[in-house]
C-alpha cells in the first residue's frame, strides 16, 4: 500500500522542529519549544538545508551532517568590519557597552529587515567614555566555513 504522507516540495510550507549546531553546539534547537512555521524558498534556511528537506515524508525525523562551507558558505574575512561606535548609537542605546561576543542589529536599507554582526573585538577608548570607539564586527553567518548537523522533524507540510 502506498504512503499517503505529504512530502515536502519545493515551495511547501512546513511546521517543523529543527536544530542547527556546529562543533560549538546549538546554534537553534527548537525541540524543547514551540515548532518553526516557514515557506521554503524565502531564506528562511540556507539552500543547503532547503534541499535535505526535499522529499521527505510529513512525520519523518533525520539528522543530516553537512561538510565545512556547505550549509552557510565558507568565511569571507572582509565580512569582517570596523564599525564606529557613532553608527552604533544610531541604530541602539547610546548607552550600551558592547563586550566581545555580543550580537549587534541593523535595519537593512529598506527598513524592511535585518542583518546581524557579532562583536569580535573592541577598539581603543580615544575620549576616555569608558566605550570603545570603534568596534569589529563579523557579519559572517555563526556557522560559515563550519561542519553542520541539521536535525529536522517534518510535523506539516502544506
Amino acid at each position: 500500500m502506498a504512503s499517503t504522507a505529504l512530502r515536502v516540495q519545493p515551495g511547501s510550507h512546513l511546521t517543523l522542529h529543527y536544530r542547527l549546531a556546529g562543533p560549538d553546539g546549538d546554534i537553534i534547537n527548537t525541540f524543547d519549544g514551540k515548532p518553526s512555521t516557514m515557506p521554503l524558498g524565502t531564506g528562511a534556511l540556507s539552500p543547503a538545508l532547503e534541499e535535505r528537506l526535499i522529499g521527505l515524508e510529513e512525520g519523518a525525523r533525520v539528522k543530516f551532517e553537512i561538510n565545512p562551507g556547505e550549509a552557510f558558505g565558507d568565511r569571507n574575512p572582509e565580512m569582517m568590519q570596523w564599525v564606529p561606535r557613532k553608527l552604533l548609537v544610531q541604530v541602539g542605546d547610546r548607552n550600551t557597552a558592547y563586550k566581545v561576543g555580543d550580537v549587534v542589529k541593523f535595519p537593512t536599507p529598506d527598513g524592511m529587515g535585518q542583518y546581524a554582526g557579532s562583536v569580535r573585538e573592541l577598539g581603543e577608548d580615544e575620549d576616555g567614555d569608558g566605550q570603545a570607539d570603534r568596534l569589529l564586527l563579523d557579519f559572517n553567518h555563526p556557522l560559515a566555513g563550519q561542519p553542520v548537523t541539521f536535525e529536522v522533524q517534518v510535523i506539516g507540510v502544506i
